[in-house]
């Protein structure tokens, strides 16, 4: 029987396994005893499950989790060593490899879930577009609302003088990727970068003002009417309809239908150390994924309490409830069936797939934070640097010989080239083929390409 040791302190979660077995097939891990950080989101979910479950532990691993305090800081604590991985956007690993903010070699081997976010306005924007909005045969709202219908409330606000503010998480996160993405498929143009000029802004030529805001800070914000709407991770949508401040008017899923959200980094001189350490937390991760999901997400109102901990995300349990149980609430009262907004091992959630990385990079280049034209072959090389399906591989065969998981819950890895099919699921109808980011780009009406610089 193993013996074990746990304690909590306020923020943060520790684990500790005194006597494990060594597994055949993968070494010991090089280091035990391990730091990794996250931000209260709900996404973050495999790495309390891996803790709660004892997953980690299974794997020889002692383990602390740490909030954040905000994305930056979760990035630079990684990169200097104080933390040993972090629940990560799925932009930081490519932005820090490419030298976005800070410049540094940062790698994933475990994508932790699809979908996730949704756009939220403040009441008062929602009741202008309300009238605008297609009615279901049940008399409610049609969603997904397009930005079209956002144009005559942006117009007012520029003829009296005022900006239309909006919060986004990070300028590498997808919420920022997807809120532009929105608002240019309705004709309003996000705003460019320029730091090639030394702007990092992201507001050149914009109708709409994007600025980041902290997750958990965004409904007071929007409440302080400092901004008038955003585009986050729950439970901040949700949070927003509870308090009665403001509406989600689209989710992810409908504005690029299972999209890539949040990954695992660390940084690659960690990897290079203990690359046993590395296979062993992405095996405890694959199974806290497996677990959120299996028997038709049979275990979600048991991760709900889990993550409802202050610990955790601490928000209240009915919030978090509200979108990870298979539904999303959009205005009081209106709760429709959403069974895949929170997607964590279903679909190859789990597996780093390039052309993911590569559709990050297409969204940089697009708003200008990669300022000039790359060829096809640099999307891919740089795709194939920050994200290691090899690794993945390596720690779903373990499980598999261990009697864990089976084959069949796993992409067939002697066929897979790390590239999804074509994708068409986007609002616009525009489909991404990451073999080709290039020829991506150039159908969109809004935003850089080809050989295009500001």
């Amino acid at each position: 029987m193993k013996s074990v040791k746990r304690w909590m302190i306020t923020g943060v979660v520790s684990v500790s396994l005194l006597s494990l077995p060594v597994l055949a097939n993968v070494g010991p891990p090089e280091k035990d005893e391990l730091k990794f950080g996250f931000i209260k989101l709900t996404d973050m979910a495999p790495l309390a499950v891996a803790y709660e479950n004892f997953f980690f532990e299974d794997e020889g691993l002692y383990v602390t989790l740490e909030a954040q305090a905000n994305w930056k800081v979760l990035l630079d604590r990684v990169i200097d060593g104080e933390l040993d991985g972090a629940h990560m956007l799925a932009g930081q690993p490519i932005g820090a490899t490419i030298g976005i903010g800070t410049k540094a070699d940062v790698v994933t081997a475990f994508s932790m879930d699809l979908n996730g976010n949704a756009i939220t306005v403040a009441n008062h924007v929602w009741e202008a577009m309300k009238p605008q909005v297609a009615k279901t045969a049940d008399g409610k709202p049609q969603h997904p609302v397009k930005a079209d219908l956002l144009k005559p409330v942006i117009a007012s606000y520029q003829a009296a003088g005022k900006p239309f503010n909006m919060g986004m998480v990070f300028p590498v996160s997808t919420h920022n990727y997807e809120l532009r993405y929105w608002l240019a498929a309705g004709g309003i143009h996000p705003g460019y970068y320029d730091p090639s000029h030394g702007d990092n802004s992201g507001q050149q030529q914009a109708d709409v003002l994007l600025s980041v805001t902290p997750p958990p800070q965004m409904p007071a914000t929007l409440e302080a009417a400092t901004i008038q709407g955003y585009s986050v991770g729950e439970p901040w949508n949700q949070q927003a309809v509870f308090k009665g401040i403001g509406v989600p008017v689209i989710t992810d899923y409908d504005i690029w239908r299972n999209n890539p959200e949040k990954v695992f980094g660390v940084s690659q001189v960690w990897a290079d150390a203990y690359p046993n350490t590395h296979i062993r937390v992405v095996k405890a991760l694959i199974r806290a994924a497996h677990w959120l999901d299996e028997e038709n997400n049979a275990n979600r109102e048991a991760a709900v309490k889990m993550l409802a901990r202050s610990q955790y995300v601490g928000a209240d349990a009915k919030v978090i409830a509200n979108s990870m149980t298979g539904t999303f609430e959009y205005e009081k009262g209106d709760k429709r069936p959403a069974p895949d907004f929170n997607v964590f091992f279903r679909y190859n959630a789990t597996y780093p797939y390039y052309s993911d990385a590569v559709w990050t990079l297409t969204q940089m280049r697009r708003w200008g934070q990669i300022p000039e034209a790359k060829p096809d072959d640099w999307y891919l090389a740089i795709a194939k640097q920050v994200y290691r399906p090899e690794i993945y591989r390596q720690a779903a065969e373990a499980l598999i010989a261990e009697g864990k998981m089976k084959a069949a819950d796993f992409p067939d890895f002697d066929k897979e080239d790390g590239f999804r099919p074509p994708q068409n699921g986007f609002i616009d109808q525009i489909t991404f083929d990451g073999y080709q980011p290039n020829a991506y780009l150039n159908q969109f009406a809004i935003g850089l390409k080809g050989n295009e610089k500001l």
